[in-house]
């Protein structure tokens, strides 16, 4: 049942240091594939369990939902970390502007903490652009940090090499079945916070790997939680999304617990190197 004295009781997630100096929380509520009505429902929901960091993006289709849920849950925008993303349609100059005051005003807000190019779409070549844009709309006050999603170091380094600026974030599918250690390793040396979409797994079997269970039966917590944890303890921000409020409250609990070494160890050991989505930075194209 909804209650805002949730938040008297709410767990305490620390926050990674952007190399912009901004903070964002460890772990936040991913929103896809929420609907509008759906988003309206559970962001305050979330909000009131602690969450403090709430992913959207254009092609999500619930901008509007999330910002209706973001003022109804009484919390102060400065207190949220909103982050939403540029569709693909809308690279460029001018359409950047366009699409960013599109999502501000569908949201209800006058800014967003983070704003992401949502693919690269290396075929349109106009992502450099792109991120110049979103450059100048940062230092005009309309966002306060600039990332990216699905890029790869080729890319990154185009961005730093073209515009002398790499991105704070980048999101990118990331689990135990999918741990991209070459590129969590290229961010480690450039400063980019490593995000990961579908830290569960989504269309994968990995959630109930006997593995997986087997620890979370020693440590007392779900499945989930363990793979959270490994997140966690692996200085990877997960956002995983939930629609059941027992689900979320659990996904948020995994800050006062450790992993073992022996057991960060036997996750590692799963990857496969195998994504669950298939879909592929280099030719992957976003509408």
């Amino acid at each position: 049942m909804s209650d805002k004295k949730l938040e008297n009781a709410v767990p305490d997630v620390p926050r990674h240091v952007l190399r912009d100096d901004n903070k964002i929380p460890q772990l936040g509520l991913g929103t896809y594939p929420m609907d509008d009505a759906e988003a309206e429902a559970l962001i305050p929901e979330a909000l009131w369990r602690g969450y403090r960091l709430i992913d959207t993006a254009v092609n999500y289709g619930n901008e509007l939902g999330v910002g209706r849920g973001v003022q109804a849950s009484g919390i102060k925008r400065e207190d949220i970390f909103l982050t939403t993303k540029l569709p693909g349609r809308d690279h460029g100059t001018d359409s950047v502007r366009r699409s960013l005051e599109a999502s501000l005003k569908r949201l209800g807000t006058d800014y967003v903490d983070l704003y992401l190019i949502h693919w690269p779409n290396p075929s349109v070549d106009r992502y450099v652009e792109t991120w110049q844009t979103m450059i100048e709309l940062r230092d005009q006050g309309l966002v306060k940090s600039t990332g990216v999603s699905n890029f790869l170091p080729e890319h990154l380094l185009r961005l730093e090499k073209e515009t002398g600026e790499m991105p704070v974030i980048n999101q990118v599918e990331l689990n135990p079945q999918y741990q991209q250690e070459l590129l969590r390793e290229f961010h480690g040396e450039h400063k980019i916070v490593t995000e990961a979409w579908a830290p569960l797994g989504r269309k994968t079997d990995i959630l109930q790997h006997e593995w997986i269970a087997e620890i979370a039966r020693k440590q007392g917590r779900t499945p989930a939680q363990v793979m959270l944890r490994w997140h966690i303890q692996s200085n990877i921000l997960p956002i995983p999304k939930t629609s059941d409020v027992t689900r979320m409250a659990e996904n948020i609990d995994v800050f006062d617990w450790d992993l073992s070494d022996d057991q960060m160890r036997r996750i590692k050991m799963l990857h496969t190197g195998l994504s669950g989505s298939g879909f592929d930075p280099r030719d992957h194209e976003e509408m």
